[in-house]
């Protein structure tokens, strides 16, 4: 039960002349105290929830009504439009005409029809036959029977719908019995009506309740309408939820206008401890007993008889008109709900004496009370529902503060004197930290109805356009069988003595001939230099009972001065800190082999010699470009006298990354990195390799893949936007193959399209902020947490307000959509890569089925919520004859070179035996 029911106002104690007694005995229950409009709008709260869960909706009171609107007008509509506007005995068609040439405007025309009592009655083809006719007479009069125009219908009957233009009636009501039409949708028995003329034609887009229609005309003139409120002869609201709250509706992205149709809230009996005598006295009277009970307690339909009830009552007990009653006060519907909107006490003076009664000064006092009290109550209750709305749509959006409008109409909210103030004031105080503006809708059925269709043809033509543009990123499965084809043929030729020198794929030898077999063992140093940290590792490998690889590694940096001096002085440092490392772990004086991660552009001519063709990643130290690193780590060790290294492998980071999930897996052969950068490696046959001698056993090829259409083999699916991302890149043209897939590149790509859709309009309402102007703003970890499944909208935003763009929720769709297609081609262009790769093993050893482990490292790879799934995929479409596992590798350059080096002793030993 509610607690104590304190007064919103003190309206002052009054006593009637007869005996005295207090009016408040009567009105005590109808004064609804703020916890108590707290209470109530927290149980409607929970309905709300009932309603929207698939579960729950069934016994729901309060039905949460999906209507297919997805977005609300962004006044970039444009266009003519018509719309039909149904829901009672007259029924109306109007011409809509909005522009936007940066002033918007609406421009409208409409034509009143009569619906006669017969088709009322009669059959559902008569009266969709009528309403086709009456439509071509309003066409005919404008002359506009030639074009085919979308039209919105405003349908103000209970309906199921079931999507933007599906709409089936539930139950005809305000007098309707057309037969054959409950249980149908009304959209195709128009369109059946209108095929049937055959003298025109057009588009129905859409069925439209009228609450819906009143949320977007409002919208249309302030973009932060989200809540439509009708409180007139009915009542009932619509906002804005998010798709991934409303069960009955497939697809969590974006949101959907709900009508809530809740003047059922309280019809499982929720608000009895509110509802009074009177209330219940009503609702045994009416044409619905025990439904739309809160409808009855605030809709200007009841509003009037409440208080013809209350009069009757205080006249029975003598405490007004002098205990006279008349025939009219005891009619029903005789006290109408206008005469509540009526100020003063002359005007009640007129009322109550049209009724036939003689009423004295305090009965006029006493009437204005009671109309004042029975509105009040009203609005509060409608002010602690709405409030319930709005403070779900500020969870929804998780902001501390919600500004946001109610688009309004309906009889009772703008002609009641003080109904709207009082609503107001109710939802100010139950929601003190939200700025809420209402607005008066003009039309809601008519122009709100060509505004859903404006909107809806607006969405439609930019989904159309949009993908047209993402068409060039969606590759066919037969494009990807051509790169897989494509990137064979290059690796043909960087295997070839003969077309090794132009092959843009270099199919590198790296000495590395074998993968670990398991009794490797020993302790190994590992040095690891690809930027500017650099690692030094101790690295234990164990084999038997206890197989296993245990590492201890201390990360030191390197100075930009160094990095930038000579030669000498950078090796000193690495030396120096190598030196440090041995001493921290206790090793000074041990001769250890090592190998020695080199993640520059090298050319192997032996497993323990690299010459650096050129410095990259802002290195520049000078004296080292074209010398074998390995000699200059070497010297610099000879130069400090303090200890001896043996100088085992050099060795690329992918290779490295084979090898070390080669450990755990020994049907790994192939490694690939798919991070910042991207490439891979694999086992080859000897016999292939024409650039080193000897035909027998295998060698690991790093392919430096990166460069794969460097020659133009790739343009013909190259888009634009790949063209721009490469022509502003540090080395244009080449590693076209690696800008197409790679971590560095993808969030530039995808800036590049979000301009280009901006530019057109399609996206951020056509404004470029300065900061998508900026290179590099579009962190490739932006795509991965953009795409994660579990990030919300709402979370996507708040990414997209970090870069500085002010995104609406379809934006925020728009933008996922795009990370989506520009990663999922990524993935798969990585695949078809990788399926050349698997494919050219099999054919090398002349198998019809092989099964084989890719060892994987990379930031995008393993980060990115999808990319693995579709590569894998695709991997298996382009190579059917291949199983192909993936195993993720922990750290491919420290362990890997170990593991290189643990490799190479193992076979130097086991050839001095």
């Amino acid at each position: 039960k509610l607690g104590n029911l304190r007064f919103l106002q003190p309206w002052g104690r009054w006593t009637l002349p007869n005996g005295g007694l207090e009016i408040d005995k009567y009105l005590y229950h109808m004064r609804l105290s703020e916890e108590t409009l707290q209470e109530v709008s927290q149980r409607f709260g929970k309905e709300m929830e009932k309603g929207l869960g698939a579960d729950t909706n069934p016994t729901a009171m309060v039905k949460m009504l999906p209507t297919f609107v997805r977005s609300t007008p962004d006044g970039t509509e444009d266009g003519d439009f018509l719309a039909l506007d149904l829901g009672g005995t007259n029924f109306r068609v109007l011409r809509v005409k909005v522009s936007d040439n940066g002033l918007q405007k609406v421009e409208m025309e409409n034509q009143i029809y009569a619906i006669p009592e017969e088709l009322m009655r009669g059959s559902g083809m008569q009266l969709f036959d009528h309403i086709a006719e009456c439509l071509a007479n309003f066409m005919e009069k404008l002359k506009i029977k030639d074009k085919k125009l979308p039209l919105g219908f405003t349908f103000s009957f209970p309906c199921h719908q079931t999507k933007l233009d599906e709409s089936i009636l539930v139950t005809w009501t305000k007098g309707f019995k057309c037969s054959s039409v409950e249980g149908k949708d009304v959209v195709s028995l128009l369109r059946k009506s209108i095929k049937k003329r055959g003298d025109f034609d057009i588009d129905i887009v859409a069925v439209v309740n009228d609450t819906v229609g009143t949320m977007m005309t409002c919208g249309y003139d302030d973009h932060n309408c989200e809540v439509g409120l009708i409180v007139g002869t009915g009542t009932n609201a619509c906002y804005m939820e998010e798709m991934r709250h409303i069960d009955l509706v497939e697809g969590d992205e974006g949101r959907m206008c709900i009508n809530m149709e809740w003047g059922a809230f309280g019809d499982d009996g929720v608000l009895n401890d509110i509802r009074t005598e009177f209330d219940h006295e009503i609702d045994m009277g009416s044409l619905n007993p025990g439904k739309q009970l809160f409808e009855k307690m605030i809709s200007g339909m009841y509003m009037g008889e409440l208080v013809r009830l209350i009069l009757v009552k205080m006249a029975k007990e003598g405490l007004l008109f002098g205990g006279k009653l008349t025939p009219d006060l005891l009619t029903t519907g005789h006290f109408e709900t206008r005469f509540v909107s009526k100020e003063g006490l002359q005007k009640a003076h007129e009322i109550l004496t049209k009724l036939g009664l003689e009423p004295s000064h305090e009965d006029c006092i006493a009437t204005h009370r009671i109309c004042q009290i029975v509105s009040t109550r009203s609005a509060n209750l409608c002010g602690a529902t709405l409030a319930a709305v709005l403070r779900r749509i500020k969870e929804n959006k998780g902001v501390d503060r919600l500004r946001s409008t109610v688009g309004v109409d309906g009889s009772v909210y703008k002609k009641h004197p003080h109904f709207a103030r009082r609503l107001h004031k109710t939802v100010r105080k139950l929601l003190p930290d939200c700025e809420i503006r209402f607005v008066r809708s003009e039309d809601g059925s008519g122009k709100g109805a060509a505004m859903v269709t404006a909107v809806a043809y607006r969405l439609a033509a930019q989904h159309k356009a949009r993908q047209k543009i993402l068409e060039a990123l969606k590759l066919s499965h037969d494009q990807l069988l051509e790169v897989k084809q494509r990137m064979r043929i290059e690796m043909e030729k960087g295997l070839g003595k003969e077309t090794h020198e132009e092959a843009t794929v270099k199919m590198l030898p790296t000495y590395v001939c074998s993968t670990p077999d398991g009794t490797e063992k020993g302790d190994f140093l590992a040095l690891d230099l690809g930027g500017t940290n650099f690692r030094v590792l101790l690295v234990r490998v164990r084999n038997g009972m206890r197989r296993g690889v245990e590492m201890h590694n201390k990360i030191y940096s390197i100075p930009v001065e160094i990095m930038q001096g000579t030669g000498e002085e950078l090796f000193d440092h690495i030396v120096h800190c190598i030196s440090d490392f041995l001493e921290y772990m206790g090793m000074k004086g041990v001769s250890l082999p090592l190998g020695f991660t080199f993640s520059f552009p090298c050319q192997q001519t032996n497993l323990d010699e690299g010459i650096l063709l050129k410095w990259t990643k802002g290195f520049k130290a000078t004296g080292c470009e074209g010398e074998d690193v390995v000699n200059l780590l070497k010297e610099a060790i000879h130069r400090r006298e303090e200890f001896d290294l043996d100088v085992v492998a050099v060795v690329n980071d992918t290779v490295g990354t084979m090898m070390a999930c080669g450990y755990e897996d020994p049907y790994c052969e192939v490694g690939l990195i798919v991070g910042t950068g991207s490439n891979a490696c694999y086992m080859e046959e000897m016999r292939n390799v024409e650039l080193v001698e000897g035909e027998e056993g295998r060698m690991c090829v790093n392919m430096e893949w990166g460069a794969f259409g460097d020659n133009g083999c790739l343009d013909d699916i190259r888009t634009e936007f790949d063209l721009a991302v490469d022509e502003l890149s540090l080395n244009p043209g080449k590693q076209r193959f690696e800008k197409m897939i790679s971590g560095m590149y993808l969030g530039e790509i995808v800036r590049n399209i979000l301009m280009d859709f901006t530019k057109r309009g399609l996206l951020f309402r056509g404004r470029i902020s300065e900061r998508l102007k900026t290179r590099g703003i579009f962190e490739t970890k932006f795509l991965s947490q953009i795409e994660s499944d579990c990030l919300a909208l709402l979370q996507v935003r708040s990414i997209l307000q970090h870069l500085g763009l002010e995104s609406t929720c379809d934006d925020s769709i728009i933008v996922k959509e795009v990370c989506a297609v520009v990663a999922r081609r990524a993935a798969q262009l990585c695949g078809a890569g990788m399926a050349a790769v698997v494919d050219k093993i099999r054919e090398n050893r002349g198998l019809d089925f092989l099964k084989v482990t890719v060892g994987v490292d990379g930031t995008l790879y393993k980060l990115h919520p999808h990319f693995s799934t579709i590569m894998h995929e695709t991997v298996k479409q382009l190579s059917p004859k291949c199983e192909v596992t993936f195993l993720q590798s922990e750290d491919g350059s420290g362990k890997g070179a170990a593991l290189i080096t643990a490799v190479a002793c193992r076979i130097r030993e086991a050839g001095q035996r």
